[in-house]
């Protein structure tokens, strides 16, 4: 089965939480603090595995979780970083935000990878909120979240030449013949139904690699038939053959298909019709389809495009053709795909609101609030102090008393209730 699109969710590891820890020794009764750090959370990593074709490890499942860093210790011992997540895709994977459909990374070649989660940092134990004045603080800091999204994996093929054209016009015959590759074969339409490649390795051609991409038909760009799903592959070859029909028997123009194809890689994207076309007139054996092959030659003279005259089946021209599209890919440079549209990670922000309750108490909620009591002990004097220092950096104090807040006013941070005093 071939899978080349797949939609899953990933979560980078938690950082560890900080330690509360005091020196405590038989000679040393007053020790001071010393908890440790919490230890980094994983990375999510995708590598590229030479040896993948498809996606459909993806298929079965869809989550994926790198491990959470430890938590401090006592001793001022550090906790262990989280394992890294490593996850292997094809060549040629594409990894987007679901939400967004911006592109996280482009796998192509067999060294690439990237870190497209990034795990939490580790939270500070008590031993590095000593000061002079707070000899014996009370709280640590809790490890930060790893990051977490849907991302879409999209396998576009790794190819030099793509083999396009209508449905049931001879591509997989044409790949069977000139390479090792034992495509499905019928005549009738969509008997491909997943891409095929090939290498040829033909004396005297340098070899390439070539795809057999599914028939296109109208309406492709918007997804009719096998449309878009396959379109994708076309964008990273070089050079296309376009292989049409010219026998006739099934009622249809070969220059009205030339044009109807290109149209639908226009629509797609323009940069698919600009690459250097190679014209394969196939299926010449016919009777009948002489007229055709003059016709077709006519009009493609007048584009500059050359047309060779083969019949996959018996493999009459079969070699002229690829003797000229290894030609033509050694003069083609190859380009780097201009990406619009690359995602740009959001900076992880703790926020909060201030509301006045139905009780007349000024709420204060948000994920700035979440983290504060975690690193709090409310019952500890130096860590109220400490409590009150962040709100009043962070401007909350300000924003009370802007709002009217009077001295024994009930303020509630989630559970967490106390009188304002000026």
């Amino acid at each position: 089965m071939f899978v080349d699109v797949a939609k899953i969710y990933i979560k980078a590891g938690d950082g560890g939480h900080g330690a509360v820890s005091f020196r405590r020794e038989k000679y040393v009764p007053f020790g001071g603090p010393d908890g440790g750090d919490g230890g980094r959370g994983g990375d999510v990593v995708f590598v590229v595995d030479p040896g993948l074709r498809t996606l459909l490890d993806f298929r079965y499942k869809k989550k994926y979780n790198a491990s959470p860093g430890e938590s401090g210790g006592a001793s001022n011992r550090f906790g262990k970083d989280g394992e890294d997540l490593v996850i292997k895709v094809p060549p040629g994977t594409v990894i987007k935000d679901a939400e967004t459909n911006r592109i996280i990374a482009d796998l192509k070649d067999e060294k690439d990878k990237a870190i497209v989660a990034k795990g939490g940092r580790g939270g500070r134990g008590n031993a590095k909120f000593a000061t002079p004045t707070r000899q014996a603080p009370n709280f640590a800091e809790p490890g930060m979240p790893g990051e977490e999204k849907w991302i879409v994996l999209e396998l576009k093929l790794i190819a030099d030449v793509g083999l396009i054209g209508f449905p049931n016009v001879g591509k997989s015959t044409i790949l069977s013949m000139v390479t090792g590759a034992k495509p499905k074969i019928a005549n009738y339409h969509f008997t491909t139904l997943t891409p095929n490649l090939g290498v040829v390795d033909l004396a005297g051609v340098k070899s390439f690699v070539l795809a057999d991409i599914p028939g296109l038909i109208e309406g492709a760009h918007e997804g009719a038939g096998l449309g878009i799903d396959f379109l994708r592959h076309i964008e990273r070859t070089r050079v296309l053959i376009h292989v049409i029909d010219v026998s006739g028997i099934e009622g249809r123009d070969p220059v009205e298909d030339f044009y109807q194809i290109n149209d639908e890689l226009k629509l797609y994207n323009e940069k698919l019709a600009s690459k250097p076309q190679i014209i394969a007139a196939n299926k010449t054996d016919i009777p009948g389809s002489e007229e055709n092959i003059e016709k077709l030659k006519s009009e493609m003279d007048k584009l500059g495009l050359k047309v060779f005259s083969i019949s996959a089946a018996t493999n009459q021209g079969l070699k002229e053709l690829i003797q000229y599209a290894a030609k033509v890919l050694e003069e083609t440079p190859a380009q780097e795909e201009e990406i619009q549209e690359w995602y740009t990670p959001e900076e992880k922000k703790f926020t909060y609101e201030i509301r006045k309750a139905d009780d007349g108490a000024y709420e204060i909620i948000g994920s700035f609030v979440d983290r504060l009591l975690l690193s709090v002990n409310i019952y500890d004097t130096e860590s109220l102090k400490y409590f009150h220092k962040v709100l009043e950096k962070r401007g909350i104090i300000e924003e009370l008393k802007m709002m009217g807040i009077q001295d024994g006013d009930l303020v509630r941070m989630n559970d967490f209730e106390f009188e304002f005093v000026e």
